[in-house]
């Protein structure tokens, strides 16, 4: 699940090395999504869309696998 996010969003920023996420386990996992602050508008996109929409790909292949993900992007 890690490796997905963090394909996605270098792919959506002009920064790709300065993409991390950190996966904190739980009953929930919580992926934390950091990004440079230039690239953080690319991420998030207008209304919050792009952020929304990485969020709905991220529970459906979670939801395949039987777990339950959430992603928080993180200044």
């Amino acid at each position: 699940m890690k490796e997905l996010l963090l394909y996605m969003a270098q792919n959506l920023v002009d920064h790709p090395e300065q993409v991390t996420v950190t996966e904190i386990p739980g009953e929930e996992t919580v992926l934390e999504l950091r990004v440079a602050s230039d690239d953080m508008g690319k991420v998030i996109g207008r209304q919050g869309r792009i952020a929304k929409e990485i969020r709905t790909i991220m529970k459906a292949v979670a939801q395949r696998r039987g777990e339950r993900v959430s992603v928080e992007i993180v200044d």
